[in-house]
């Protein structure tokens, strides 16, 4: 009788701990960060070619036939976002002897500043370049930017600056008068403050945690391409050269761990810097429907940068008043995306 209780005994303990091996297994898995799904096997070069045997003809000739996007040439100098300085030569300066006569630093102060020709040949302005002749010269540097407006001892640099390249090229430089420009600077400036926005949604996890490589594998289901920097991904502009549309960013670090698959990310954001992205890409919209996008695919929740929840109402209140943004850019000829706007907001 005893013998057979002690076996009882025995039995029922090596249940009871195998049923806490068990749960202690099944907790471990629950609250480890969620792993990207394996990726799928790629084909053998012999089931490639099977696949490229079975292509539709004419599939090359319609792809080469679509037109490539083209970088948007690089913005000029514009009276409505710089200080400019005409330099009159007497004769044709060519693009060799600028170039050897600009300063080594393209900014003063904080400020970036620039030099430009009119080419003989098509009389355009354009950075000189070599091989070229210009028929005239200036400079210019920028009213203001996201660090402030342009000030008194940033314009004075300018002029030195500015000086020192007509005395090498024998150019005559004409100064606008100082005030005005620092005025006009400070006037665009508050313009530019009361104008930015710079829009960020928060993508929190609700019950695990995620991994980086699942952040990554369901960001690129929806086009994100990984950044420069660990933890950064960007939706790329569907022109080549121009900010990308959204940018999305997690814990650098738990990016550059020995193990990122045992790193626990709980929070993702995703941000649109919105006077540097076109509203014809729709950037708020494609905002909101990614952010509901990872929610649903990840099991997160979109909040604000005080972790409240987003509801629909909020977001449909932020894209109207964007809307109203964007009218009061296009009104001022700061349009969204454009050339002039991504100088100044930058």
């Amino acid at each position: 009788m005893s013998s057979t209780l002690q076996i009882g005994l025995a039995v029922a303990g090596g249940v009871v701990l195998a049923a806490v091996v068990a749960h202690g297994a099944w907790s471990s898995r629950r609250n480890a960060p969620k792993r990207a799904d394996p990726e799928p096997v790629e084909p053998s070069v012999a089931q490639q070619g099977a696949e490229t045997e079975r292509r539709e003809p004419g599939f090359d000739e319609g792809l080469s036939a679509m037109p490539l996007p083209t970088p948007e040439r690089r913005p000029g100098l514009d009276s409505l976002v710089d200080v400019i300085a005409p330099v009159a030569v007497d004769t044709p300066v060519s693009g060799d002897a600028a170039l050897a006569a600009m300063p080594t630093t393209r900014r003063v102060g904080s400020k970036p500043f620039a030099i430009e020709g009119r080419n003989v040949a098509s009389q355009q302005w354009e950075t000189p370049a070599p091989g070229q002749r210009y028929d005239a010269l200036q400079t210019g540097v920028q009213l203001a930017n996201r660090t402030g407006a342009l000030n008194e001892i940033e314009f004075s640099e300018f002029v030195m600056k500015t000086q020192a390249f007509a005395d090498a090229v024998n150019g005559a430089p004409e100064f606008p008068e100082m005030r005005e420009e620092v005025a006009r600077a400070r006037e665009l400036d508050q313009f530019a403050s009361a104008h930015d926005a710079q829009l960020s949604f928060t993508l929190r996890a609700q019950h695990a945690a995620w991994s980086p490589g699942y952040v990554h594998q369901n960001a690129a289901r929806l086009g994100f391409v990984a950044g420069m920097i660990p933890g950064r991904m960007v939706l790329a502009s569907s022109t080549v050269g121009m900010p990308p549309i959204l940018g999305l960013a997690f814990d650098s670090q738990a990016a550059l761990a020995e193990d990122p698959d045992q790193s626990a990310i709980r929070s993702i954001t995703l941000t649109l810097d919105v006077p540097q992205v076109e509203r014809a890409e729709q950037p708020f919209v494609r905002m909101r429907e990614t952010a509901m996008a990872l929610a649903q695919a990840m099991d997160g929740v979109i909040t604000d940068d005080a972790a409240r929840p987003l509801a629909r109402e909020s977001m449909d209140v932020i894209g109207s008043e964007l809307e109203q943004l964007y009218d009061t850019l296009d009104a001022r000829d700061l349009s969204a995306g454009s050339a002039l706007a991504r100088r100044l907001f930058s």
